[in-house]
């Protein structure tokens, strides 16, 4: 029996146990003739390929699984840039196909011709033409490991019309090798553990590193031995639940007062898995105070990148702290009963304190009082998804909202493509269809991937999308307003859309809230429509004017 490229490339799909391929076909024989027959990969027609990508990444991110998105020659595979320039610069990895030229017409002018290596080489790990048919097993297993090895990231391997089609015998797949990952230098360690021994106020920032390494009870385990109080990046999110009393809150723009002053107070730094770019660093001002610096990281690129550590540790995330915490096992190190409590009694305060802070009915409604109740009606169970806007920003502040789950948050990387949560709640209902989700967003990112409602009701993934609807960019529009003077230009929606009309036509449940008294009842109805198998949308009239104060704080510094 003889196979083609793409039937080869769907049977390494399979073997991989890569269930899905976000995209849409052009030439009826590339690739989606082969996923025709495919047992246990199948594709998701998407509107756009840009959305493709966005829920590739997404459904990686909640799944711990790769993600498969497809693009058609030319504009199709550039139409992929958007969602794997966000997915390389989160460190999630995506594997993206793509369509090239024939080996007999490259060069020559072909119908969509263009240097497709050379879009995506600079945002992915590896980028490769399959020059050869023989050669697609030995491509996507190499694939695979390069984008699940080490620092994740996205791939992107294409195949040329005519070697794609030709018939060859079917050469065996043995699936990537993903369990690679390095351990910690014991001398660094123990140097590492001589700093925490003499630190009394030390603090841990998990990044996205620390979950992309599934470093769940690693985290928990050393926290409680130690007694050291966790705070997370926003792609660090998820990583310990949120209920957990050590658990201290957010760093950078997104931290509120307590986190702001246990980080501030640190007499000992330790960041995991993050690269603390400018926005989870405050453009590298917010480094507390005299502290010392170790920092851990499974890159080698990152040590040293931008703040200058004391003790620079390359490690994988779980194995770093399973080294430190028998380490500080040895030593006898034991926890402050004395901070931990303190810690306790002012985490309890800072949660009450925004409780009543988010108990705010005035119209237009406040984002703080949207994110409070969606994270109050929805609870347990459930899967954020952010965009990052001036209003839903609010959904990034903790405590007003709360993660109780471990990869229960997709969050933008720092390119925050618009659109990148509206089209990757989709994956991640797909990646966790026992979960509900629900995706915070303005109305601009709303308006770049509305689109993909109707994918969602294609693909019976029930999702909930709450904007936070201000008639404008907000952002951009906010530092128009305060960097020139009040001169605002092209960030205001003069001709609105109906957008819960749009919702209704594309099959979902949708409903507009102009009343803080109306909004629990619409999340609760969404929720219900959810339930039954349809896709809501809650349009919520929301105050433009109020930030938190570490937005303002944020921007003073850049």
């Amino acid at each position: 029996m003889t196979v083609n490229a793409w039937q080869q490339v769907v049977a390494a799909l399979e073997a991989e146990g890569i269930p899905f391929v976000f995209g849409l076909p052009g030439g009826a024989k590339h690739l989606y003739d082969a996923l025709y027959d495919a047992q246990r990969v199948r594709p998701v027609l998407v509107r756009h390929e840009t959305s493709g990508a966005f829920m590739a990444m997404a459904y990686a991110r909640v799944s711990g699984n790769v993600g498969c998105c497809f693009g058609c020659p030319g504009p199709g595979v550039a139409n992929l840039v958007p969602g794997i320039l966000e997915a390389f610069s989160g460190c999630i990895p995506v594997l993206a196909l793509g369509v090239r030229a024939s080996t007999r017409t490259q060069g020559m002018g072909a119908f969509q011709e263009t240097d497709q290596l050379g879009m995506m080489a600079p945002i992915t790990k590896w980028a490769v033409t399959v020059e050869r048919a023989d050669r697609v097993a030995w491509t996507i297993r190499r694939a695979v490991s390069i984008a699940t090895t080490g620092k994740p990231g996205p791939v992107y391997v294409e195949l040329p019309a005519d070697i794609a089609l030709e018939p060859g015998e079917p050469v065996p797949y043995h699936p990537a090798d993903r369990g690679v990952r390095p351990g910690p230098d014991a001398e660094r360690i123990e140097a590492a553990l001589d700093l925490i021994e003499q630190a009394s106020r030390p603090v841990l920032v998990c990044g996205g590193g620390t979950l992309l390494s599934g470093a769940h009870g690693e985290v928990a385990a050393f926290a409680d031995a130690l007694g050291i109080p966790v705070l997370v990046t926003p792609a660090g999110r998820g990583i310990i639940s949120e209920d957990h009393p050590l658990f201290c809150g957010s760093v950078g723009l997104y931290r509120t007062e307590f986190p702001k002053a246990v980080y501030q107070e640190a007499d000992l730094l330790i960041t995991i898995g993050s690269r603390m770019e400018e926005f989870q660093s405050g453009v590298w001002h917010y480094f507390p105070e005299g502290a010392r610096f170790v920092q851990i990281d499974i890159d080698p690129f990152e040590l040293g990148r931008n703040w200058v550590p004391d003790v620079a540790i390359q490690s994988d995330a779980a194995l770093a702290l399973t080294a430190l915490l028998a380490g500080a096992t040895r030593r006898g190190l034991r926890p402050d009963p004395a901070r931990v409590e303190r810690l306790r009694a002012r985490r309890a305060e800072a949660i009450a304190r925004a409780e009543a802070d988010a108990r705010d009915d005035a119209s237009p409604i406040k984002g703080k009082r949207i994110v409070h109740s969606i994270n109050r009606v929805f609870g347990d169970n459930t899967i954020l998804v952010l965009e990052n806007g001036a209003q839903d920003l609010w959904a990034y502040y903790w405590p007003y909202y709360q993660v109780r789950d471990p990869r229960c948050v997709v969050p933008p990387a720092e390119q925050t493509a618009m659109g990148l949560g509206v089209a990757g709640a989709i994956g991640a209902k797909l990646a966790r269809p026992d979960r509900q989700v629900v995706c915070t967003t303005g109305d601009g990112a709303f308006q770049m991937a509305m689109h993909e409602l109707a994918t969602a009701v294609q693909e019976r993934a029930p999702v909930t999308w709450v904007i936070f609807n201000d008639g404008a960019l907000g952002w951009p529009r906010w530092t128009q307003r305060t960097a020139l003077g009040g001169r605002v230009i092209a960030t205001e929606f003069t001709a609105p859309v109906d957008l819960v009309a749009v919702a209704r036509a594309a099959g979902c449940w949708a409903v507009r809230v102009e009343q803080a008294a109306d909004l629990d009842a619409a999340l609760m109805a969404a929720r219900q429509a959810n339930q039954d198998g349809q896709p809501a949308v809650v349009d919520v009239l929301v105050d433009p004017s109020e930030h938190h104060p570490g937005f303002y704080e944020f921007h003073q510094l850049r």
